[in-house]
């Protein structure tokens, strides 16, 4: 089935795939329960009906653990959101579950000026209900409109789910996982760790890391994600031809002083992908 096909997107040790195999197997056609009485807002305004169920709904849970924006990604759900409207009008709904400071989140919503509703679930109410996994990167499902799953994934972390979301939902046949990938090409990176040190939190800080493409064929930068939005990347969208080099450049701007641990993960077409780079420091 469709679900079990999630699997061939993800790039991982054996040992991390066995588990990952295992969580797909547990959650395929699984039904997600709702908890009654539930309260839907749109920024934070009044109570609006609970959404009603379409042909597909996208589900996101985000926990009270870790940064709230960095876990929010608000601007790339829009993003998303506009792209499944543009392949299908009006076949899907989306329910937004996050489970943190209230006043926090009613925050993040209006400056990212984000007008769907969502439930601002306090008591974990979902969670408890559905015992969801604990891992970000698995919070987020594709259900049919009986509530049950068909895929899992978040695609705003990982752009070959939001590839798998799009193709379900257009109702497009699945390719197979040759030809769903570009061919392979080998690349040295010179840093995969690079210290800020520690610098006056009011100033940007800015870093490069090196991709050498080390292969036989064009290096191709499928996306970039961070791990917080206080975190940006600016690169060539262009393909990286055989010997030449690719410099990603990293802004880190603090929203507070403090210490910092962010990572930036890499899609290609390399056998390792995604890569993951990370940055450190200390802004006072």
């Amino acid at each position: 089935m469709l679900f079990i096909l999630l699997f061939f997107f993800l790039s991982c040790e054996d040992k991390k795939k066995n588990e990952v195999l295992f969580m797909l197997n547990k959650w395929s056609d699984k039904e997600v329960v709702f908890p009654s009485n539930i309260a839907f807002t749109i920024l934070g305004g009044d109570t609006v009906d609970f959404p009603t169920p379409k042909k597909y709904n996208i589900l996101t849970y985000v926990d009270s653990l870790g940064c709230l924006s960095c876990k929010l990604q608000l601007n790339k759900w829009k993003q998303f959101i506009n792209e499944i409207e543009t392949t299908k009008e009006d076949s899907v709904q989306y329910y937004f579950f996050f489970v943190s400071n209230k006043k926090g989140i009613l925050n993040l919503l209006k400056s990212s000026s984000f007008s769907f509703p969502v439930c601002i679930d306090e008591e974990d109410r979902v969670n408890k209900l559905n015992n969801f996994p604990k891992e970000m990167a698995f919070q987020t499902f594709l259900l049919d409109n009986d509530n049950k799953v068909i895929a899992m994934g978040n695609p705003i972390l990982n752009p070959q789910i939001k590839e798998l979301y799009l193709r379900i939902i257009g109702g497009k046949v699945m390719r197979s996982e040759n030809e769903s990938k570009l061919i392979n090409t080998k690349v040295h990176i010179e840093k995969t760790f690079i210290s800020l040190g520690e610098f006056d939190w009011k100033k940007e800080r800015e870093v490069t890391f090196i991709l050498q493409n080390a292969g036989n064929t064009p290096l191709v930068i499928q996306e970039v994600n961070t791990s917080c939005g206080c975190t940006s990347v600016s690169y060539s969208e262009k393909p990286i031809d055989v010997g030449h080099r690719l410099r990603l450049q990293v802004t880190y701007k603090a929203e507070h002083p403090g210490y910092f641990d962010k990572a930036i993960t890499v899609y290609c077409n390399v056998i390792q992908s995604p890569i993951k780079l990370r940055i450190n420091g200390n802004a006072e």
